[in-house]
């Protein structure tokens, strides 16, 4: 074997039985091991976070089920080179046979036009697609295709499944077997994987090679720290800590910290992180953490969503610092993150209870009858376009469910609603 291939590469396991992790979709029993073994597999979408086997995943059912598999990955391939696969399948693709697998790395890079083109293929079995995304296919795929495919979800790896990776590794690898090597201390092992076995093998061939020493080689998690502080470049090169960043990028704009916001952002993008799954989160945010004190943070951050798509790096960078700068700079308020989550539970606790006559839709004669919409009084026939009825089920009008911010946006609804509803809204 070539011993510069990568260490995960050269442990790539070939079978199911060798392979570590996902026991939910893949121990003897479980729902996709059983679609393999009947060799009645749809086409579907594996969904998980990188380094937990999706691609290899992919190469083993295509290996199990003896069928001819072709790659594209989503990055470098166009509408062109889909059709060019496509053709190859329907050629090898003869009475009686079955039809080859088509695998898409980062599916979800893919725009709706090269998705598009997949769709005759999948609906009329030329193809069996396996697609691998690390994004949620509702976002990034889109649903006449998603309604083709049983999606599938990857978790990270644990503690001991990466456990046992390394032991793996140590016995069965062609170079590493020739070390004396032993794992005195793990922890640095493990936090640095992030439950992500291509990191966990990166990290693990950088510190063996980092020592130079044909002796006995001891691994402790200062050992670890140092090889990777030499290595850094080669560590960080392909997004690590993923999650770890984007953590710290919205809790930046949470705690109001342009500096740090714009820092956490420039190492997504110097680590190739997708800038639309950066948009996203800013989405996500401008709404829970800023919400009612700005609400045009929202408009600004869908603003910044839907130019990333246009742009593309290295513009969109540009784009998302504003936004990412604009967030942190805005007053704050998670009031209506609270409120719905209350909503939720008072729901959750409260059951179906029923609309108030009142509130009812009355389009027949016999719904008006039963009093449906009987004393509904329309607000804008009224003084500040306000009349004060219940509009809460009678069981838990007096519920309080929203609760207004410091912010003075909020404040000021405050003190509307308390001129309009009195002591109902007194909080």
């Amino acid at each position: 074997m070539n011993h510069s291939i990568p260490l995960a590469e050269r442990m790539r396991p070939k079978s199911l039985d060798d392979y570590i992790g996902q026991q939910h979709l893949v121990a003897p029993g479980a729902v996709l091991r059983k679609a393999i073994e009947s060799g009645r597999l749809p086409s579907i979408i594996l969904w998980g976070p990188p380094g937990v086997g999706k691609t290899t995943l992919a190469q083993i059912i295509s290996h199990q089920l003896e069928r001819p598999f072709y790659t594209l990955s989503a990055i470098n391939s166009g509408v062109k080179d889909i059709r060019e696969i496509i053709e190859k399948a329907k050629k090898t693709h003869f009475f009686g046979s079955q039809n080859p697998i088509l695998f898409i790395d980062e599916i979800h890079r893919f725009s709706k036009s090269q998705q598009d083109s997949l769709l005759a293929a999948v609906e009329q079995g030329v193809v069996t697609l396996i697609g691998a995304t690390t994004e949620n296919p509702s976002f990034e795929v889109i649903s006449p295709l998603l309604s083709r495919c049983q999606v599938y979800v990857l978790q990270s790896l644990e503690a001991d499944d990466l456990r046992v990776l390394i032991q793996k590794a140590l016995t069965d690898d062609v170079v590493l077997k020739n070390y004396t090597i032993t794992i005195q201390e793990d922890e640095a092992l493990l936090r640095f994987s992030s439950g992500d076995a291509r990191k966990l093998y990166n990290v693990l061939d950088i510190v063996i090679h980092a020592q130079n020493t044909d002796s006995k080689i001891n691994v402790t998690n200062e050992l670890v720290a140092q090889s990777l502080q030499k290595n850094i470049a080669l560590y960080d090169k392909d997004g690590e800590q993923h999650y770890d960043i984007i953590s710290a990028f919205i809790k930046s704009i949470r705690g109001s910290d342009p500096n740090a916001a714009v820092y956490w952002l420039a190492r997504m993008l110097e680590g190739g992180e997708d800038c639309k799954f950066i948009a996203r989160r800013m989405l996500i945010s401008a709404s829970e953490d800023i919400g009612l004190a700005n609400p045009n943070a929202l408009l600004l951050a869908q603003s910044c969503f839907d130019a990333v798509h246009v742009i593309g790096m290295p513009e969109a960078r540009i784009i998302l610092s504003q936004t990412a700068v604009y967030l942190a700079t805005s007053p704050k308020s998670n009031s209506t993150y609270l409120a719905i989550d209350a909503a939720i539970q008072l729901v959750k606790q409260t059951g179906n209870l029923p609309v108030p006559l009142h509130l009812r839709n009355a389009p027949t004669k016999l719904m008006k009858q039963l009093n449906y919409g009987e004393n509904y009084k329309y607000s804008h026939d009224y003084s500040h376009n306000f009349a004060f009825q219940d509009f809460l089920p009678e069981e838990i009008t007096v519920k309080s469910i929203w609760r207004a911010g410091e912010n003075s946006k909020e404040q000021h609804s405050k003190k509307l609603m308390q001129m309009l509803w009195k002591s109902k809204y007194e909080f």
